[in-house]
């Protein structure tokens, strides 16, 4: 067998239902090469996209021509490391030179900005092959905009598929992609990790640079990976995260090597959990979820702690007044002006925004700051929280929930309680497949850490894992051929 024949056991139709660093393996060792890794990716996007939504743009020619030059480069041996080769799509709030960037608005979906993101340019330094462009919810908020294609969820096309990253949790899972960027300000990367069974990090606020992405609400958002496995997203991160000369907001924290981190037993590591509103309030399937991925870590040797997390019944309101009114300066000089190319749901918040008071955003804001202490102090002396993604198992899509406005936290409040904790502190959050319900959808569950714990998290991550097999398991995608 030379150096570039494919086992008998491996086809290329197989290899986008593996894991990044799996794929990335076979590069490395030639077994596969980053143009026979890109054409079968591209070959299941034109397979089933045309049903699952996922992509706004598909660069099909520029990805084939990325792809033979990072060909040439593996055959010449320039490893350029784990992600050199892999096919990523981006969603498509990070600003591309070579397409457009809609941030899931009608209005922009012919936006042309001429530069890319920071963290485009990092995972194109790093070797990724940009496939192309997601689709997301619009303007990073809770609602698709009704012009624009909405992503499906493969594993039961009548469930949620998570928002606002709806295309990148979708992509990844189908096998159109094998690693995604997503953004998080009130749970857009985990909600959709969770609703697509894949993993998911929302990193400490201000670890990955903002600059080039359009924002939903800067001291909320968060920009992060997404893949099919814990392994996969540290590898993502380890090339994205770190400080920006144009993002003074990025931290200038050195960034670890954060796949080498994942290796190690957990022994010993805290994780805290809240019984009573954790699973005692939560639907049966979720619960049932919380308490299998419980027995797992304490069979690895992990401390489980029971711990007393602040809920107050006011968070949502709060969290859409603070987001709220800075969506309304992310859209200034577009909104109100150009109202009629908006949907409703981010017309209903960016209206709410524009009519808040100095006194009600002060309010906010001062709340924000209790409420951060008071989990810190709740988490003192814990190395992670383990939450569910929305203590109930994802809506179906005609019950999608509706945006939240402060004063009716009822639309959101079950599905932002557990996820607007780690946006309002900015701490780092972790989701991992946990499970199914009984419609095959998956139920994720999340692990948040202290700031800049995000080697711990993906620690505790890749060994839950090591020992079981959620991650390996993939939708079947026949009734979107």
């Amino acid at each position: 067998m030379n150096a570039h024949s494919k086992p008998p056991s491996l086809s290329t139709r197989d290899i986008p239902d593996l894991s990044l660093t799996e794929t990335s393996a076979l590069i490395a060792s030639g077994v596969a090469t980053p143009t026979d890794v890109t054409e079968a990716v591209l070959d299941r996007v034109a397979e089933v996209d045309g049903a699952l939504n996922a992509f706004i743009t598909v660069t099909a020619d520029r990805a084939r021509e990325k792809a033979a030059f990072a060909t040439r480069e593996r055959a010449a041996g320039l490893d350029r490391g784990v992600l050199h080769g892999i096919p990523f799509a981006l969603k498509d709030l990070c600003e591309t030179d070579f397409a457009p960037t809609s941030a899931g608005l009608a209005l922009l979906k012919d936006n042309e900005t001429g530069r890319n993101a920071t963290v485009t340019q990092r995972l194109e330094q790093a070797g990724c092959i940009t496939i192309g462009k997601l689709g997301m919810t619009e303007g990073a908020y809770s609602g698709h905009n009704d012009r624009m294609a909405v992503p499906k969820n493969p594993w039961n096309a009548k469930l949620w598929p998570g928002s606002s990253s709806s295309g990148s949790g979708v992509s990844v899972a189908a096998g159109m992609a094998l690693g995604s960027t997503g953004s998080d300000t009130g749970g857009s990367i985990r909600f959709p990790s969770g609703a697509n069974g894949i993993t998911g990090m929302k990193g400490t606020w201000g670890r990955v640079s903002r600059h080039g992405v359009f924002a939903l609400a800067d001291s909320l958002d968060h920009v992060g990976p997404m893949a099919r496995t814990a392994e996969d997203c540290a590898a993502i991160m380890t090339a994205i995260a770190g400080a920006d000369a144009n993002d003074p907001t990025a931290l200038m924290a050195p960034v670890p090597d954060y796949l080498a981190g994942c290796a190690g037993p957990i022994r010993g590591m805290r994780i805290g959990i809240d019984r009573a509103a954790v699973i005692e309030s939560a639907a049966p399937e979720t619960a049932a979820v919380i308490e299998e991925a419980i027995a797992v870590y304490e069979s690895l040797g992990a401390e489980i702690v029971p711990v007393s997390f602040p809920w107050p019944e006011d968070a949502v309101d709060q969290w859409t007044v603070l987001c709220a009114i800075e969506v309304a300066l992310a859209h200034e000089g577009r909104f109100p002006e150009q109202r009629d190319g908006y949907a409703p749901h981010l017309t209903e918040l960016l209206d709410y925004g524009l009519g808040l008071s100095a006194k009600e955003v002060g309010a906010a804001m001062q709340w924000r700051l209790v409420y951060n202490g008071a989990v810190a102090r709740a988490m003192h002396g814990l190395d992670a929280v383990l939450f569910p993604i929305t203590d109930a198992p994802m809506a179906e899509l005609d019950n999608t929930y509706a945006a939240p406005l402060a004063g009716k936290g009822e639309n959101l409040g079950n599905m932002l309680k557990f996820t607007a904790p780690a946006d309002f502190t900015g701490m780092p959050s972790l989701t991992l497949p946990g499970g199914f319900d009984s419609r095959g959808g998956p139920i994720g569950f999340q692990l948040m850490g202290h700031a800049l714990t995000e080697d711990k998290l993906f620690k505790l991550g890749a060994a839950f894992q090591r020992v079981t097999d959620l991650h390996t398991k993939r939708p079947d995608l026949s009734p979107f051929k």
